[in-house]
């Protein structure tokens, strides 16, 4: 009989995982491989290692992948080379319908702000900053030229309610952008990267022997730094003046020195303004950034069009940012100034006049014209929200045709038409 070789037979039988082979050969890779020589010299009374130091076991190779996950963990924010692999990154690209044109990474760099990584060659502070004065021209062009005739205050407010930072933000949170907990270059590229306070409160301390919750509490709210107001401390601004603390603050002044929504413009940041950043001003640099990308990227007219569409297309009732606070005194004010005869109010109908509600119609009238109409419970509210309507009628006035400066940049753009420029809201 012929010896049957069991080494090759069984390794067409058995699986390979429990093949002879194939644990010889795993054996392999684990066991460490030292260099073998055909002639090995002898082994000298110096060479020999004591038992205690041979059974130390050896110093193992950190891993590849270890080691770059430690070498992201020290960069501030994630390298440019990154988006392309994050799945975030690419949904919120093609939600925004936004070409290739404008480059993956560059939409991953609107996403860095300047508390995550203050290198500006990673961050997004130059594009906030094209994108904030395209976003306050497009804005204040739209606004004035459809109502030429609003008041500086109500423009502010027009303006905050289109642009503001609480505006941006609920953009941000509709475009499904998340903010990350902790910056760093570990993070998925998708995520809103800033560095935001710590919010979390110290722990009192004990209360001493003698003194009662009442007075710790005061002692603890004494050692609490105060918290300067921007707005109450005018001392810090740019205006002239401003080491005047009593110094008036002037719709006019408004427009001159402070910025696009009416607020006080600052020579110094804030304490922490390098470090720490709220949410509502790292959305806002965040779409300001957006727009100042589809700008370099695509141009002056997808820069506008992703204005209208994103912006320009939110629905805005003006009518109720109105606050009148003498409505009669500024109508009759106003119809002095535009050579009308003086407002009178008279009663256009009435019902219930003694019943317990009454509704009274007051129209108010310059001659034989009608300027407002209003209803009350009374004869005075009546003739005071006829006012009112008056005044929001005047001052909402808006022309058919709105064109704005920027159109003429668009191609085969018609001739420019000057718009209506009004002489302002009345002073009284």
């Amino acid at each position: 009989m012929k010896t049957l070789r069991l080494l090759q037979w069984s390794g067409s039988v058995l699986s390979p995982r429990t093949r002879p082979c194939c644990l010889r050969h795993h054996q392999h890779l684990f066991l460490p491989q030292n260099r073998q020589q055909a002639t090995a010299p002898a082994l000298k009374t110096e060479d020999v290692v004591p038992d205690d130091e041979a059974s130390e076991p050896k110093t193992q190779t950190i891993p590849k992948f270890v080691r770059r996950e430690a070498a992201l963990r020290k960069l501030p924010s994630p390298p440019p080379s990154h988006a392309s692999r994050s799945a975030k990154l690419a949904a919120l690209h093609a939600r925004l319908s936004l070409t290739p044109r404008l480059p993956i990474e560059t939409l991953a760099r609107c996403l860095i702000d300047s508390t995550a990584d203050p290198n500006p060659d990673f961050n997004n502070s130059s594009l906030a900053i094209l994108g904030r004065d395209l976003l306050s021209y497009y804005t204040a062009e739209a606004i004035l030229c459809r109502y030429p005739r609003l008041p500086t205050a109500v423009v502010f407010a027009a303006m905050s309610a289109y642009a503001g930072p609480l505006t941006l933000t609920a953009i941000t949170r509709e475009w499904g952008v998340e903010l990350v907990a902790e910056p760093g270059g570990e993070v998925d590229m998708g995520y809103l990267q800033c560095r935001r306070p710590d919010s979390r409160l110290k722990d009192r301390r004990k209360i001493k022997k003698g003194r009662n919750e009442f007075e710790e509490e005061q002692i603890e709210s004494a050692k609490e730094p105060q918290v300067v107001d921007p707005v109450a401390d005018a001392g810090m601004s740019n205006r002239p003046n401003a080491e005047w603390k009593t110094w008036r603050r002037g719709v006019s002044s408004m427009t001159v020195y402070d910025d696009e929504f009416g607020q006080l413009k600052f020579d110094k940041p804030k304490t922490n303004a390098e470090t720490t950043t709220t949410v509502e001003e790292a959305c806002q640099r965040f779409v300001q950034a957006v727009l100042g990308a589809v700008y370099l990227h695509r141009g002056k007219h997808p820069a506008k069009l992703f204005f209208k569409e994103h912006i320009l297309s939110r629905h805005l009732n003006i009518s109720k940012i109105f606050e009148f606070r003498q409505p009669t005194r500024d109508l009759s004010r106003l119809c002095g100034r535009e050579g009308f005869e003086s407002p009178v109010a008279r009663i256009l109908s009435e019902t219930g006049r003694l019943s317990r509600h009454p509704v009274f119609v007051v129209g108010v009238f310059s001659g034989k014209e009608k300027l407002g109409e209003g209803a009350g419970s009374s004869l005075n509210e009546a003739r005071v929200r006829a006012s009112v309507a008056a005044l929001k009628g005047w001052y909402l006035y808006s022309p058919l045709d709105v064109r704005v400066p920027s159109d003429v940049e668009a191609p085969n753009a018609k001739p420019w038409k000057p718009v209506m420029v009004d002489v302002g809201e009345v002073v009284v």
